[in-house]
């Protein structure tokens, strides 16, 4: 009974309330970020609702422009699968593509098949550099976007100058095309990009930004001029979505691994959940520090200790360990009774004159007894431990 008593008073097992004053913290933080999450998410599903569809009416819809373009006689068909904006593509179309990038190589391939010999006009919407090499061939996306939004035209295409100013800025592109007119430029790259085919009444337009076409940003600057004369060339509009109920092409390209069909939101968020567990790790781990006490399981007397590490000094045969303590713990206590900073305790030069002429004996006595050579065997380490007590005994003798 005692020595349960004894173990359950010095048990240095967490308690409920401590582990709970040291996790609240981290609860606390973690309770913050899922709610965040989650308000993020939520804000952004609203905004972005509707996003690039001409027959919605929310500020980043299209209803806007396809209502213009009603009135001036152009009709708009919203297509969600690849085989009715292949079926589509003909010389009186205007084919728009509003999210290329979510479309696979094989989608794009058979797309850009459709309508390059369909001699009608193809607009593809800030086509990244996932899809625009293979609906574009010879055009690239730079890695760096447009720092600046509304951009002039500085180009010598009829629609771009009438327009004016307009808000461009996003994917900017280059060309290998010699007859390409490139329009809009941020840093002499530009962001609306024009190819017309080998006949010359077709053309590609690459445009960097969904911006124009979006009902809260059509009335901004010369964005529905350029909109309008982009989109209203022909009589017919088919407004290409891409959709989940669009079946994808099959083939060898269009295999992507768990991680590419999950959204970037996710692998970013992924990533600041693990920068933040980084964080709160290096914020709870042990810092490198003075000693401080600690409970023990159980309670240990001194003299075990120190019998404990006796006995592991004679099972390795450190005799030179054993005996450099023994002496360096006797200085250390010699000192202040010689009037000798403990600073100085282990220099022979200070210590054994102070000490000598303390007892007025043999110096190079107390130099081998106190600074010496390890002792050979197990006796001669006991008599050097007696002859250490006697000289501290008649150190402190008065």
């Amino acid at each position: 009974m005692t020595t349960e008593a004894t173990l359950t008073s010095t048990s240095a097992s967490p308690t409920a309330r401590q582990v709970w004053t040291r996790a609240r913290g981290i609860a606390l933080a973690l309770v913050v970020l899922l709610a965040g999450a989650v308000a993020i998410a939520v804000i952004r599903s609203d905004a972005r609702h509707g996003e690039l569809d001409p027959r919605s009416a929310d500020p980043g819809g299209s209803r806007a422009i396809a209502e213009l373009l009603a009135d001036r006689g152009v009709d708009t068909r919203v297509v969600t699968t690849l085989d009715e904006a292949a079926a589509a593509a003909g010389p009186d179309t205007t084919l728009l593509v509003a999210v290329p990038d979510l479309l696979t190589p094989g989608q794009q391939t058979r797309l850009h098949a459709a309508f390059a010999e369909s001699h009608g006009r193809t607009v593809l919407v800030a086509s990244g550099s996932a899809s625009i090499e293979r609906l574009a061939p010879g055009v690239t996306a730079d890695p760096a976007t447009s720092l600046d939004s509304t951009l002039a035209p500085d180009c010598a295409l009829p629609a771009a100058r009438r327009a004016g100013t307009a808000d461009t800025g996003g994917v900017r592109y280059s060309t290998t095309h010699l007859g390409a007119d490139t329009c809009y430029p941020s840093e002499r790259l530009a962001t609306l990009l024009r190819i017309p085919d080998k006949r010359g009444t077709g053309d590609t337009i690459a445009l960097g930004a969904p911006d124009i076409l979006q009902n809260d940003r059509l009335d901004e600057q010369g964005n529905a001029s350029l909109a309008l004369q982009l989109l209203g060339s022909r009589p017919h509009l088919v407004w290409y979505l891409p959709s989940l109920s669009d079946t994808p092409a099959t083939g060898p390209d269009d295999e992507r691994s768990f991680f590419g069909l999950l959204p970037s939101g996710w692998l970013w968020g992924t990533l600041q959940l693990f920068i933040a567990a980084a964080l709160a790790a290096l914020w709870r781990a042990r810092r490198l520090g003075p000693l401080v006490p600690e409970k023990l399981p159980v309670a240990i007397r001194a003299s075990e200790t120190a019998e404990g590490r006796a006995r592991l000094y004679r099972k390795t045969d450190a005799r030179d360990r054993a005996a450099t303590a023994l002496r360096s713990t006797t200085r250390t206590r010699l000192a202040p009774l010689t009037g000798v900073p403990v600073a100085q305790a282990h220099t022979p030069e200070a210590l054994l004159p102070a000490l000598s002429a303390h007892l007025h004996g043999d110096g190079q006595d107390l130099h081998t007894l106190l600074f010496g050579p390890p002792p050979s065997d197990d006796a001669a380490l006991i008599a050097l431990a007696d002859r250490l007590d006697a000289l501290e005994r008649e150190v402190r003798r008065p």
